[in-house]
């Protein structure tokens, strides 16, 4: 039983730091002049209006399945009409980057309540734990280059180049190469009793203890 009730905790917490992603997204979106997100009704922490069946469920359920140590996922993408910013690439770049921002705030906000308050509870710990770790994942994960991630667009976004937007653009090509490497490639080296060569495993988990150990915790 409690093997379950742990399991809830973390899915929780992974649930809630991919929403805020998005959220901050909109939001931001909102304060510089296009409301799309505020009308679509996706600045709102009620889970039903992110849920993707693929991102948010199925694949945490899948990486927690198959024990890859670490879990993250997608909501749907808040809808944000770029043309609608006041000040081109500046707007954009600030949206973009809005949510790999407000997770970092929120991992940081985590390790510091996990670290000064050492009498909570167990399934709080619990949570602060795996929310901690879960923005780290989003916001090292979607600062990657790779359509249809933030990176992508605060990288190349912002080049008034024909191939950059077809670049920014190409999002099931990246869509399908993120599933390759964060799924097929470590399944596929287990299957056949191969070393396991996950790049994007190592990439996360150097990054956060990069960025645990400048915060100290």
């Amino acid at each position: 039983m409690e093997a379950y009730i742990g399991t809830a905790v973390t899915l929780a917490a992974v649930f809630l730091a991919i929403v805020l992603h998005e959220v901050a997204h909109g939001y931001a979106a909102c304060v510089l002049g296009d409301d799309t997100a505020k009308r679509a009704g996706r600045l709102t922490l009620n889970p039903l209006k992110h849920i993707d069946p693929f991102g948010t469920i199925a694949l945490p359920l899948v990486l927690a399945w198959l024990g890859t140590g670490f879990l993250f996922g997608w909501a749907k993408p808040v809808p944000v009409n770029f043309y609608h910013l006041r000040k081109f690439p500046r707007d954009m770049l600030i949206v973009s980057g809005a949510g790999i921002a407000a997770n970092f705030a929120l991992a940081l906000a985590a390790a510091v309540l996990f670290s000064i308050f050492p009498g909570l509870t167990a399934m709080l710990k619990l949570f602060l734990l795996y929310f901690c770790i879960s923005n780290l994942v989003l916001a090292f994960f979607n600062l990657l280059p790779i359509p249809p991630l933030d990176g992508s667009k605060l990288f190349f976004g912002w080049i008034r180049r024909p191939w950059a937007g077809r670049y920014v653009a190409a999002e099931r090509y990246g869509m399908a190469a993120l599933i390759i490497l964060i799924v097929a490639v470590p399944t596929v080296c287990a299957a056949f009793g191969l070393p396991v060569v996950d790049p994007l495993g190592w990439y996360l988990a150097h990054a956060m203890t990069w960025f645990l150990d400048i915060i100290g915790v």
